[in-house]
């Protein structure tokens, strides 16, 4: 049974700002959950960032999978995520009643940030830093949006993963981690939902080919998020009600080593 003193964490992408319908949905949901437990909002915002670099004719390049964000990239990633992203979500959570509050990692000392790989540019990886900022907004009932840029020790700004960014604000509060997107939830080879995903069940999907690319990298971040916060994380899809997912009616659970380990 879930700590309903404990915060939900819920991590959505920037897509869901391309749908303002299913964004007013889920944050009208949101505060309805609000009376029963605290919510923290942790956001990414690809599309407007690819959108934004294209309009200033500003190629990016990946590496390993990785988004390269070079220093100079740094003022328009910024502007996409903690400014455009942000405030959006940040205006549909008034439009729901919500009183939101726009952060960013980097804002309370809420997260320590430090670069991954000089090689990536200016891309952060984040650990858990000061709860106090958030403990007190979410005391006096307020939403915290959180946007995923970061900063380290110099100021310098980064760019940091979303999925990464809500795991150590989930680790940070000891909170329960959803990450929401436009996908139901992890599908088997007869396109079934899979209800709960350990490791043993991860590794024979994916020899299998079923689990792959996009979602084999979603899946792959939702089990360390697993293994590190010591508890289930929940993939599911943001159209779904909010109390049907944490009631685990909908979505995978992925259920951390550790927990298979001592059933």
């Amino acid at each position: 049974m879930a700590d309903t003193s404990s915060p939900v964490v819920i991590k959505v992408g920037g897509a869901l700002l391309e749908n303002p319908q299913i964004a007013g949905q889920l944050l009208a949901e949101i505060k309805t959950l609000q009376s029963q437990r605290p919510v923290i909002l942790v956001h990414g915002g690809g599309p407007l960032v690819e959108t934004l670099l294209a309009a200033m004719q500003l190629t990016s390049t990946k590496i390993d999978g990785l988004r390269v964000t070079p220093d100079e990239q740094m003022p328009f990633v910024c502007g996409a995520l903690a400014g455009s992203a942000n405030k959006s979500l940040c205006g549909l959570a008034i439009g729901a009643g919500i009183t939101p509050v726009g952060l960013s990692l980097l804002d309370g000392g809420i997260t320590d940030c430090k670069v991954l790989n000089e090689k990536y540019g200016a891309v952060g990886v984040p650990a858990a830093g000061n709860p106090e900022l958030l403990n007190q907004l979410l005391s006096a009932g307020f939403l915290p949006v959180i946007s995923s840029i970061g900063s380290n020790a110099k100021g310098r700004l980064l760019n940091v993963n979303a999925d990464q960014a809500a795991t150590v604000i989930a680790e940070l509060m000891g909170g329960d981690l959803l990450l929401l997107s436009n996908v139901d939830g992890v599908l088997d080879g007869d396109k079934q939902l899979i209800h709960e995903l350990d490791q043993p069940r991860l590794d024979e999907e994916v020899a299998k080919g079923v689990i792959k690319d996009g979602m084999l990298v979603k899946v792959a971040a939702a089990m360390q998020a697993a293994t590190e916060l010591a508890k289930p994380v929940t993939i599911a899809n943001w159209s779904a009600p909010l109390t049907a997912i944490l009631d685990n009616q909908t979505g995978t659970r992925v259920i951390p080593a550790s927990q298979t380990s001592g059933v």
